[in-house]
């Protein structure tokens, strides 16, 4: 979880640079804007790009930080309760659907995917199933939920759910944008 969240918030941090850094000269070119398909001046143009008033990657700057406590507390040995187990899990759950809403949005709205977003991605999947795995069963649902035979499954398979996931996500920005990539090869 720490890791993963140091991840995300370098590439918030990043890709807020690059946003503030266009926002003052309209003429600036992104380092994440390599060619009409992987830039991330489209993404933070786009009316997708601060969707609650303010660009996205502040939500990342913002949110990253507490998964990052969290985790480096957990390191530590701390033992947290139900109810902050509930805010992590739906944080972290919270923060896995809109970054599906951003995926959906860069390939078929915006048709264009920013490196750095795909950097928070990869870093937001695997640490929903990190969260899941501790949350779930300590949270509140607790005992209950951790005696479901279902939810046991799924978090046993979490990681080969986590790459799953990533090869659907990998498979539909190749398919989307194939009459790009084919020009590559």
């Amino acid at each position: 979880m720490l890791v993963l969240a140091a991840v995300g918030v370098l590439a918030s941090v990043a890709l807020t640079i690059e946003r503030l850094l266009v926002a003052m000269d309209p003429t600036y070119i992104p380092s994440c804007s390599l060619n009409p398909i992987l830039t991330c001046t489209a993404a933070m143009l786009s009316e997708q790009g601060s969707l609650f008033g303010l660009p996205n990657p502040i939500l990342g700057v913002a949110g990253f930080p507490v998964m990052m406590a969290t985790g480096a507390a957990l390191l530590a040995g701390a033992r947290m309760r139900a109810w902050y187990w509930t805010g992590v899990l739906a944080g972290a759950a919270l923060g896995v659907l809109f970054v599906h809403f951003l995926v959906a949005t860069s390939l078929w709205t915006i048709e264009a995917l920013c490196p750095y977003c795909m950097v928070v991605w990869a870093a937001t999947i695997p640490m929903f199933a990190v969260v899941a795995n501790h949350g779930i069963p300590r949270g509140a649902l607790g005992r209950r939920a951790a005696q479901s035979q279902l939810l046991e499954d799924l978090l046993a398979l979490r990681w080969w759910l986590v790459g799953l996931w990533f090869a659907v996500l990998v498979a539909l920005a190749l398919v989307t944008f194939w009459d790009y990539w084919s020009t590559l090869l």
